[in-house]
């Protein structure tokens, strides 16, 4: 059984934290360059930033987004569970908590960084809610019929267009938007800062991408939501040895999957499969790995502090975007492409270091993250504690 610590699940917390730090590393490159626009191993083309992104696009590209959408679904469980133990009104606390999220995630789009997820997670949530009647059997069958299938059916017909010699389509290269985003974020005004973050927002979030947030996203949520209603995580110790044994099946076949664009140079077939599937392969291997890693003594020391930055995740998340956003646009040190991909990844390891050392610090006297709390206080709608002395009163 995953060990407990003030009745959170700590193997929870330090998913979460590891997938934070999956996500920096992904998001990084979107922070101080016009990754929307550009053709990664051609703008990065020194052999280092190459071999940086070539690792990001392995072991975190579309592995760590997926992790933390099956752990929305799972804590919508647990706090459905929670508060139906409380004699607590679910959906209305639900519905409140899921608004609020939303909240955060406008402001975090338009006046942050256009990369947000918030939104997407607590629009996608809202859909989950009602799901949450069926048992945990039907959510894991539905979720994964509702990825699997899709992601069958267009693998297959890409490897059709591809043995027609059919290339991927791109939006990449776009050296008009390359050149405005570079010139914005630079040197624009906050307000210019601010049309171009919607801009960008809108290329990833308009209309005819909405079916890809539906057969990805949701159904990680449903299948977060089924494992939690199974009590999964609570019987794994039971099967320690065999799941050591699917872990490791998942990381290989993962990896191969994950490299076929670099053997397949150019097939639209082998692109799509490296995320989708591949991708998939790895979500399942880092979720498995760190449970069975948090039962072991030596290594729970080791993972304790990415706990930390799980149990506040959201700040954490937030406080990342923030301070790289004032590294690199115009109304901070204005450092948007001027640094190699490289640079930007130790960058990424030098602030999680710092995440890691002030999470810990803070959850020495406070009780949540100081967004946390304030979403805590919105959900219940009275006062929550925030300082641990005032609980213990």
């Amino acid at each position: 059984m995953s060990r407990q610590d003030g009745g959170r699940i700590i193997s929870l917390d330090t998913i979460r934290g590891v997938s934070i730090l999956g996500i920096f590393l992904v998001n990084m490159m979107s922070f101080h360059s016009p990754l929307l626009y550009i053709d990664p191993l051609q703008w990065w083309n020194e052999p280092l930033d190459q071999a940086t992104y070539m690792f990001i696009d392995i072991f975190a590209q579309a592995s760590f987004y997926p992790l933390f959408s099956l752990l929305f679904g799972f804590s919508l469980v647990i706090f459905r569970e929670n508060a139906l133990r409380r004699g607590m009104n679910f959906s209305v606390l639900a519905v409140r908590r899921l608004l609020m999220l939303l909240f955060i995630g406008i402001l975090h789009a338009f006046f942050v960084w256009h990369g947000d997820i918030l939104i997407e997670y607590a629009l996608l949530g809202l859909v989950v809610l009602p799901m949450l009647a069926f048992s945990g059997r039907s959510l894991l069958i539905f979720g994964g019929a509702l990825y699997g299938l899709p992601t069958l059916l267009l693998t297959l017909l890409l490897i059709f267009a591809s043995l027609g010699g059919q290339g991927i389509p791109s939006e990449l290269n776009n050296h008009q938007a390359i050149q405005q985003s570079l010139e914005i974020y630079q040197a624009g005004t906050f307000y210019e800062i601010t049309s171009q973050r919607v801009i960008d927002w809108y290329f990833t979030n308009k209309l005819e991408n909405l079916p890809f947030f539906i057969i990805s996203i949701y159904p990680f949520m449903l299948i977060g939501a089924g494992v939690a209603k199974q009590k999964w995580l609570v019987r794994l110790g039971q099967y320690k040895r065999g799941i050591s044994a699917v872990c490791y099946s998942l990381l290989a076949v993962g990896l191969i999957i994950k490299l076929l664009p670099y053997w397949l140079k150019g097939n639209i077939a082998a692109q799509y499969a490296q995320d989708s599937i591949g991708g998939f392969f790895l979500t399942i291997f880092y979720g498995l790995f760190i449970v069975i890693m948090v039962e072991n003594e030596k290594w729970q020391k080791l993972l304790t502090p990415f706990a930390a930055i799980g149990k506040m995740s959201l700040s954490n998340y937030l406080f990342q975007s923030i301070i790289a956003t004032l590294i690199f646009y115009s109304y901070g040190l204005g450092l948007y492409g001027e640094i190699s991909l490289f640079t930007g990844t130790l960058l990424v390891l030098v602030i999680f270091a710092l995440q890691l050392l002030l999470s810990t610090l803070w959850l020495r006297k406070f009780s949540y993250g100081p967004v946390e709390w304030l979403w805590r206080l919105v959900t219940y709608s009275k006062r929550v504690m925030l300082f641990k002395s005032e609980r213990e009163k």
